[in-house]
């Protein structure tokens, strides 16, 4: 039954169906074939309570919050202000690359979103000052990357979702994990650069009163973030209610620059929607697909073979981080979150690892999906915006911040409350 159900899924994603509907096919296959009752017949009520949750409606909420900050211009003035704090350091604006995206990753909760808007601000550096195309491409991707790390997070909604987990704790455990890996990969430009100067191009230089003038273009995500998750925190408002706060920051800030009007406003709901529909019907195949693994054993018979294998945690951790880097290389991070989690996480949970931290574990492993070839998101958004070249030189430059990454999981399963602190704390 479990291979038969691997290869099933292998054949529907070869066949480049519709997710959702790979996804559905898959579940009528398994009950017709290994069911005792027609399971899927109960599949309109399965359908409409994974659609119907209060927490779900945050998604459209933040994607709108992430449409509207895209066109409102913000990213120019932020990416400015950045270059002009951290160009001094070995690489110069790449450094701007990595916390432009970190920054506005507060606003979007999306990492394609985050590396095509930082991306189109940032690629004409790479003729300007002469850097080494191939790493200043890799900073994009993987700075683009941090956008599900950082809250507010949509794929950490959709983990909370399907494990039953705080999504507060998951925000507010995502701010010291993703800060560290943003500080991973500038570390990993700065070692790359001493090595292979010809990569650095030349840092710009600017005075301490231009510094501080071009200070005021870090604000708006600073002010989204600060309304965001500060309104969680206070206990003023739940997520999904903080996510219509943002939006309304968000609104503001448009207006303020000038760009709130209705055709703006029309190709963010547009966009808001077509992401939204996509997520949600993902997501109520998905639970129609686990009622049905659930039905006929194949659940329990996977959670039997795990545990015979005899591995110790860390050792299961090991087979799971492979897993997903593996899966990544052939998978869509949200397809393969959705697919996946359900399955695998209550064997972690089993297993003695917290929800919490596993589900930042599980942030980073799709973050690394998203550079690894040859399906990795973020190689084809940031080449797309580049618009030249070969593709070889973004999947090349991105390489060492996959190795960033696993370094950070690593510090994550050796010291678990780089996690756990922050919500430990808060929630006292």
């Amino acid at each position: 039954m479990l291979m038969t159900a691997l290869i099933l899924l292998i054949v529907l994603i070869a066949l480049s169906l519709p997710i959702a509907a790979a996804l559905g096919v898959m579940a009528v296959t398994l009950d017709r074939t290994f069911g005792f009752l027609p399971l899927y017949q109960a599949s309109g009520e399965v359908a409409w309570t994974a659609s119907s949750g209060f927490l779900l409606m945050a998604i459209p909420l933040f994607v709108l919050l992430g449409e509207i900050m895209l066109r409102s211009g913000v990213a120019d003035a932020m990416y400015d202000a950045l270059a002009k704090w951290l160009g001094w350091l070995p690489g110069g604006v790449m450094h701007a690359n990595i916390g432009a995206c970190a920054l506005f990753s507060a606003t979007s909760g999306s990492s394609v979103a985050t590396a095509a808007t930082i991306g189109t601000v940032a690629v004409p550096q790479i003729d300007r000052h002469g850097y080494g195309p191939k790493l200043f491409l890799g900073t994009l991707a993987a700075g683009g990357t941090l956008g599900i790390l950082i809250p507010p997070s949509v794929n950490l909604i959709i983990y909370g979702i399907l494990t039953n987990t705080s999504v507060p704790q998951l925000y507010i455990a995502g701010i010291i994990p993703g800060l560290m890996l943003a500080g991973l990969f500038m570390a990993a430009i700065i070692g790359i650069v001493l090595l292979r100067p010809e990569m650095a191009g030349h840092r710009a230089h600017y005075t301490l009163a231009e510094r501080f003038a071009g200070t005021i273009g870090v604000l708006p995500p600073i002010m989204v973030f600060v309304v965001v998750i500060g309104s969680i925190y206070a206990g003023f408002a739940t997520p999904t209610e903080a996510a219509a706060l943002g939006v309304v920051a968000a609104l503001i800030i448009a207006a303020g620059r000038g760009r709130l009007n209705w055709k703006m406003l029309n190709e963010a709901l547009e966009g808001t929607v077509v992401t939204t529909a996509m997520i949600v019907l993902i997501i109520m195949a998905a639970y129609i697909l686990n009622m049905i693994l659930s039905g006929i054993g194949l659940t329990s018979q996977l959670n039997q073979f795990v545990t015979g294998l005899g591995l110790s945690p860390m050792q299961m951790l090991l087979a799971v981080v492979i897993f997903y880097v593996v899966l990544g290389c052939f998978m869509e991070t949200l397809s393969m979150m959705i697919t996946t989690i359900p399955i695998i996480a209550p064997l972690m949970f089993s297993l003695g690892f917290d929800p919490v931290w596993y589900g930042i574990v599980m942030m980073i492993l799709i973050e690394t999906a998203l550079i690894t070839p040859p399906i990795g998101l973020n190689l084809y958004v940031v080449q797309g915006v580049r618009g030249r070249g070969p593709m070889t030189d973004v999947m090349l430059g991105a390489l060492p911040f996959v190795v960033a990454m696993a370094a950070m999981i690593a510090l994550l399963a050796v010291f678990p409350n780089l996690a756990l602190w922050l919500p430990e704390m808060l929630m006292r």
